[in-house]
């Protein structure tokens, strides 16, 4: 599946502190390439929830096969609530997300806040702000 990943989604696979068993949430996962890379690595004990506001993006996403611990849903980053029967994430990772790259300061509080909620006492997410990502604790 790496080898799917354009050469700047495989330096941030690379660069994620992934570990079978995690759960991990993609904000802005598009078709689903990054998403489908992570669930490998945090394999069949772990799973992957790849989020993203265009309801195209996710259906592309979804009509990929063997999606396995993986699943994607419609939602921003603001508007993103864990469900009711869901486990919070240990990983967060948002690349080009204009809400938390620093493109619209705006609406970055109210997704990191979101976000805090739907994750474990010490997740971080991994932004697309270095090279290739930086850490922000969420809690």
């Amino acid at each position: 599946m790496t080898a799917d990943l354009s050469p700047r989604l495989a330096a941030v696979l690379k660069a994620l502190p992934l570990r079978p068993g995690m759960r991990v949430l993609e904000v802005g996962c598009g078709p689903g390439a990054l998403a489908r890379a992570i669930a490998e690595r945090v394999g069949p004990e772990g799973h992957v929830l790849g989020i993203d506001r265009s309801p195209l993006a996710v259906a592309a996403a979804q009509s990929a096969p063997d999606r396995g611990s993986l699943e994607f849903r419609v939602s921003s980053a603001g508007e993103f609530r864990l469900r009711r029967d869901e486990q919070p994430f240990d990983l967060v990772v948002a690349i080009r997300v204009g809400a938390l790259d620093g493109r619209h300061p705006e609406l970055e509080a109210a997704a990191m806040e979101r976000l805090a909620a739907a994750t474990t006492p010490d997740a971080s997410v991994y932004i697309d702000r270095g090279d290739p990502l930086e850490a922000v604790p969420l809690h």
